[in-house]
């Protein structure tokens, strides 16, 4: 006898941004059994992306758009439900306003081509270096270098779209033991860090989709925050690099509160150790 049960079928995802975090990203979701668009900035991961069952385009994001540009965002979102908004402000250097500029491009493509949902890959560096522990509703535009990131987040904060704000990221590739190696003089030692490894990310932003988490803004971080002499030390020694030397001060810095998104997805990190996950990167 035969399961009658109605399968539900898996809504069509773009993931825009396909590269440290969003090509493993893409293959996690095409491995679950979604429809993946997936866009590079670089011909030759053209061929990557096809060859990991996710349909590939060439799109070069900037805050004037080029008509070919704008074709293939288009081409990207046609049949679209979900959209992982995987930007880095990196791409968007120049003006304060640069960067909520690119975004809203995207945005508006999205609402027109009738894209459900967006999730949008943000940073916790919207919060103020202040010295305590960093909740969701913590992230004000009083410092206007922070001004432009949440300017950013705003074009999705709606009961439909989700905006995920990830800690540091570590991982295969992005081994934190070279950010500072060999460096003297380095400020704020005895500061928490907070990180977050790749496995983790993927982990979250699926769990999300399958859950249908709508209408949230998130913190994504490790639960431990070892001070950065600390992790920045071993994390140096594990690759055989010279460590970094710190100002003997003490003073302290923000520390970046998970608690909402653990709650509400039920994800396990794999990560939460984040100097016993050096040996992961």
């Amino acid at each position: 006898m035969t399961d009658s049960t109605p399968s539900v079928a898996l809504p069509t995802v773009a993931v825009l941004g396909c590269g440290w975090l969003g090509l493993p990203l893409a293959r996690a979701l095409v491995a679950a059994g979604y429809s993946v668009h997936g866009s590079t900035t670089t011909p030759g991961q053209l061929l990557t992306l096809r060859d990991a069952g996710i349909r590939p385009y060439l799109l070069r994001l900037s805050p004037t758009l080029s008509p070919t540009d704008a074709d293939t965002l288009r081409a990207l979102l046609r049949g679209v439900e979900v959209l992982v908004l995987n930007v880095p402000p990196s791409r968007a250097a120049g003006s304060p306003e640069a960067y909520p500029t690119l975004l809203s491009q995207v945005t508006e493509a999205a609402e027109a081509a009738g894209v459900q949902h967006i999730l949008l890959v943000s940073s916790t560096g919207v919060y103020p270096d202040e010295p305590r522990l960093m909740r969701e509703p913590d992230a004000v535009a009083d410092d206007l270098a922070l001004q432009p990131l949440l300017r950013a987040e705003a074009l999705v904060q709606s009961d439909r779209h989700t905006v995920v704000r990830l800690a540091g990221l570590m991982g295969p590739g992005r081994s934190p033991g070279r950010f500072l190696a060999g460096r003297a003089g380095v400020a704020h030692g005895e500061a928490p860090v907070n990180m977050i490894h790749l496995r983790d990310c993927i982990g979250l932003l699926q769990s999300i989709l399958e859950r249908q988490l709508w209408g949230h803004t998130f913190n994504a971080s490790a639960a431990s925050h070892p001070s950065r002499r600390t992790f920045y030390t071993e994390a140096a020694t594990r690759l055989g690099l010279q460590p970094p030397t710190f100002q003997e001060e003490t003073t302290s810095g923000k520390q970046i509160d998970s608690s909402l998104i653990r709650e509400m997805t039920g994800y396990q990190f794999r990560h939460d150790d984040v100097v016993a996950a050096l040996a992961f990167c």
